[in-house]
């Protein structure tokens, strides 16, 4: 069929193609991108999502599918599939040594996103980590929660001081016991004093 074309429309042709796939490469990845702000906002309108973790999920979508655009037009220029593939198997080693260098920030961000998608406790929730079986441990109201911390407000006899806050990591609550209330009210037994708490001696 590129035979029965004229010659200079035959000429062009190798130009035109190539120019109009990579065209459509960077519209597509474009669209891409569009439709994963628009998913990220409405996560974050109706599931609470944070705008630190919103922001840091557009920036990773927007570059993943930035790569993948750029090997794509790339490939349709002509450039050799063994260069793509090195380039990509070098990228992938420095990331996985990035990202066990940086594990324990990664798991954190991971349990952060658990969080919100599990509903495994709220802002305002009254929340308590248990050590062992029902020794009480970490406790407060949560007062905030961001990539890395969650930070829960002391409440009770025992807190040092009505400023003092104490900021959790999030891999803890996937490792650990957690007991909730939901509400604004207080739990009972957080007010009473380890004395009124403690089981009463026999009398010798």
């Amino acid at each position: 069929m590129k035979q029965a074309l004229p010659t200079w429309i035959r000429d062009w042709l190798d130009v035109i193609v190539p120019v109009g796939e990579v065209v459509l490469v960077l519209l597509g990845a474009w669209l891409l991108q569009r439709l994963m702000r628009s998913l990220i906002v409405r996560l974050g309108s109706t599931r609470g999502l944070p705008r630190e973790m919103a922001t840091v999920m557009r920036r990773v979508s927007a570059t993943l599918i930035s790569f993948g655009a750029v090997l794509l037009v790339l490939d349709r220029l002509g450039v050799s599939g063994t260069v793509l593939w090195t380039a990509f198997t070098g990228f992938a080693a420095v990331g996985a040594v990035a990202f066990f260098a940086a594990w324990s920030v990664l798991s954190n961000i991971f349990c952060a996103v658990l969080i919100f998608s599990t509903r495994l406790f709220r802002l305002s929730d009254y929340v308590e980590v248990l050590e062992n079986g029902e020794k009480p441990g970490l406790k407060g109201r949560v007062v905030d929660i961001n990539l890395i911390y969650s930070t829960l407000q002391e409440v009770g006899p025992d807190a040092r001081d009505t400023g003092s806050v104490l900021q959790v990591p999030n891999s803890m609550f996937f490792q650990r016991t957690v007991r909730r209330w939901r509400g604004t009210t207080v739990p009972t037994r957080w007010l009473d004093t380890p004395a009124a708490n403690a089981a009463p001696q026999e009398s010798r």
